[in-house]
């Protein structure tokens, strides 16, 4: 099993970007990544084909189960 975090924002023009961690930490909380989300919005160190990121959209944490056949 693998879990990876996925933080979703919106730039300028409405577009989704997505921003994806593998590994997150097992003690992670719904505050520490709401600040880490502020943060990237705040100094702006993504540049996206459709402007600048926006707005926070939502995060969550993806485990993926791989079953061989």
């Amino acid at each position: 099993m693998s879990k990876i975090l996925v933080m979703t924002f919106r730039n300028e023009e409405g577009q989704a970007f997505r921003v994806r961690l593998r590994y997150p930490r097992e003690d992670l909380t719904s505050e520490d990544v709401a600040n880490v989300m502020d943060l990237i919005l705040a100094r702006n160190i993504f540049a996206t084909s459709g402007g600048d990121l926006v707005e926070k959209v939502g995060a969550q944490v993806v485990e993926t189960n791989a079953t061989a056949l």
